[in-house]
């Protein structure tokens, strides 16, 4: 019987998902104290044009995989299973927004990506070149990032909810020569004109010479008959074939921009041999799927969740894969549901911020539908917080199914810490990420550099290269070096809080840069997050500071609360009580503020810098990746009306 329990004793159990504990250690244990060997046997499950002269080539800050090596991405996750008793297994179905569905094979796959391949090749691409793509979530997507892998050329992806200057930045920075966009794209019973954002951002990208175009929504967009091609219009038949580039190991695969929390973005480069490898391994440790799994991870192929576990480990493992258009909230709460019970999924991978929506909603949404085929739960985005991870257990779960709970980043490739079904069995507590992934060495420091203790709060840092790490930052290595390597020479460092406890669990605790010094005392807006969402009446919460002359800095909460529960002066008293037994008076909230929701980036991460703006009455900058506009005016609102309502009753 597998024991999940959190860290305060509680235990639920489960009457399935047995392995052996000693199985981790043993392969743990033997990936750090023999990583070249280790990563070598492993390295067996891709397929090799040549195999490598040198696993590791570590030349700190860089480490270069499988050196020597030759392969090629498109190859590994679609050639070999199109040539294979996997051909007319089904790779991906995918389901619009509007309704619309497609059941795609491996073999209809690989004649995808070969046409789409060629049609890159009519237009000059070649090895090395970099391409953007910004595309909804169709299928086409995937398969544009597959030949460009085919044909050599670097793929960008930028999520289809950019801005046009935001779509500027990362195609000047990368020195993109193509875009490939959609007509448009569908988005809450909306078109969403990609194309005439696209055209806008070309205005500002000297290095763009086309703007290859996939016809998807029904209306017709401008069209620039000197730049623009129509896909349709270039495609070869089903017989195509494109020979894939020999690519060595090192060589890049993509860059993804990240946002960071200045707004400011990172060509974060990957690589393509250790890259593919350490996803598709850490996808099998920690999910165990079978041939027979049916695997949903809801998150956008425009960010590291998509790349990673949307498109590159599943079809590297070959397997089947459920792709969403939508949002998760339309047309009505129980979408996701409806999807789970329609395709009989049995993994599902999703964020705490969905979660966390779901919950407030009401869980009669979930029990009108037959979940019964979920076997196995992630969690990817941020830390889960308990309450959270208690209800995910319950009713989607049906206290019968494991969470995996997984820490990772842009910069990682694949994930760090997590538990790890395929190989383990040990107690899951609700809100750790439980133990690190073969080959990951963390360690927890002070500020001085120095080793914490058990149960002492310090800064995640890694201690040895990994197959999945990150290249580069795009054309600036010294950003690279002194984002990641330079507050503590010899280990990566990715600025998150962490803890690891008596019992050696890891638990996140959000980033280094979100840590509100209150009269002295240091407290991680994660941990007042997880703590306020233990009441009763809140359904999500986000914490900021503000200055304070006498504190150095004040605790603001944004509270979100259950239907039905009422924003009164009443429940804010009851809240800043609560919050005083739940943490201590060092956690005492100045502010609570009631909004509807909260901004966030579409990738479901708080946008904290905005909060904090709001709070101190400062300048919000650059909101472009916000998912709803109208969430940053809301929080402004609520704020003011907060300040002049204080205002009129000191005046009274």
């Amino acid at each position: 019987m597998t024991t999940i329990g959190n860290n305060s004793g509680e235990n639920l159990h489960t009457n399935e998902f047995v392995w052996s504990l000693k199985c981790y250690q043993a392969l743990y244990r033997r990936s750090i104290d023999d990583p070249e060997g280790f990563w070598a046997e492993q390295a067996s499950a891709l397929t090799w044009e040549k195999t490598w002269d040198k696993v590791l080539d570590w030349n700190p800050p860089y480490g270069r995989w499988f050196k020597g090596g030759k392969l090629n991405a498109s190859v590994q996750c679609v050639d070999r299973h199109a040539q294979s008793e996997k051909r007319h297994k089904v790779a991906l179905y995918w389901e619009g927004e509007t309704g619309d569905t497609r059941t795609i094979t491996y073999n209809d796959l690989f004649i995808d990506v070969n046409r789409f391949a060629s049609a890159l090749k009519k237009m000059g691409i070649q090895k090395g070149d970099r391409v953007a793509i910004y595309l909804p979530m169709i299928p086409e997507l995937i398969t544009a990032m597959l030949a460009c892998a085919r044909l050599g050329a670097i793929h960008c992806v930028i999520f289809s909810g950019f801005s046009a200057q935001a779509i500027a930045d990362r195609v000047n920075d990368s020195k993109a020569k193509l875009i490939i966009t959609s007509s448009g794209g569908y988005r809450r019973g909306k078109i969403l004109a990609l194309k005439e954002i696209v055209d806008e951002a070309v205005t500002k990208c000297p290095t763009v010479e086309k703007v290859l175009l996939v016809k998807y929504t029904s209306h017709n967009p401008p069209i620039n008959t000197e730049k623009d091609i129509w896909l349709s219009d270039i495609l070869d038949g089903d017989g195509t074939y494109v020979k894939p580039e020999s690519m060595d190991s090192t060589d890049p695969l993509f860059i993804l921009y990240t946002s960071g929390t200045t707004g400011t973005p990172k060509g974060i480069l990957h690589g393509t041999g250790g890259y593919l490898l350490y996803a598709s391994k850490t996808m099998q440790w920690a999910f165990n799927p079978s041939q027979e799994s049916i695997y949903w991870c809801t998150a956008d192929a425009g960010w590291i969740t998509g790349h990673s576990y949307l498109v590159y480990a599943p079809l590297v493992l070959g397997l089947t894969s459920v792709i969403y258009e939508g949002a998760p909230d339309f047309p009505a709460i129980d979408r996701w549901w409806q999807i789970i019970e329609k395709y009989r999924v049995n993994i599902f991978y999703t964020s705490p911020t969905a979660i966390r929506m779901f919950m407030r909603n009401g869980e009669e949404w979930v029990t009108k539908h037959d979940l019964s085929s979920v076997q196995v739960m992630g969690s990817v985005g941020e830390a889960i917080n308990p309450e959270a991870w208690r209800w995910y257990y319950k009713y989607i779960g049906a206290e019968n199914c494991p969470i995996v709970d997984t820490w990772w980043q842009t910069e990682t490739g694949g994930f760090m810490i997590s538990p790890c079904i395929g190989i383990q069995t040990y107690p899951l507590k609700p809100g750790s990420a439980t133990f690190p992934m073969p080959g990951v060495d963390p360690v927890v420091l002070d500020s001085n550099g120095q080793e914490a203790g058990l149960n002492k709060t310090g800064v995640i840092a890694i201690r040895k290269p990994w197959p999945g790490m990150l290249l580069d930052v795009y054309q600036n290595a010294e950003l690279y070096q002194k984002t990641y390597w330079s507050r503590f020479p010899g280990y990566y460092a990715p600025g998150d809080f962490s803890m690891k406890d008596d019992d050696g669990y890891w638990w996140l605790l959000g980033r280094a840069d979100e840590v509100i010094k209150v009269s002295g005392h240091r407290i991680s807006t994660a941990e007042l997050e997880h703590a306020i969402v233990g009441h009763n009446a809140v359904a999500e919460a986000a914490a900021t500071a503000k200055p304070d002359e006498v504190k150095g800095e004040a605790i603001v909460l944004f509270v979100i609360l259950h239907a039905g529960s009422v924003g009164s002066t009443d429940q804010k008293k009851e809240i800043i009580k609560y919050m005083r037994t739940a943490i201590g008076t060092v956690a005492t909230p100045d502010d609570v503020i009631f909004v509807d929701k909260l901004p966030k980036t579409r990738s479901g991460k708080i946008m904290r810098r905005v909060l904090k703006a709001v709070a101190s009455g400062t300048p919000i900058g650059d909101v472009t990746t916000l998912d709803d506009q109208t969430s940053v005016e809301e929080v402004i609102a609520a704020y003011e009306e907060l300040k002049a309502a204080t205002t009129k009753s000191l005046q009274g």
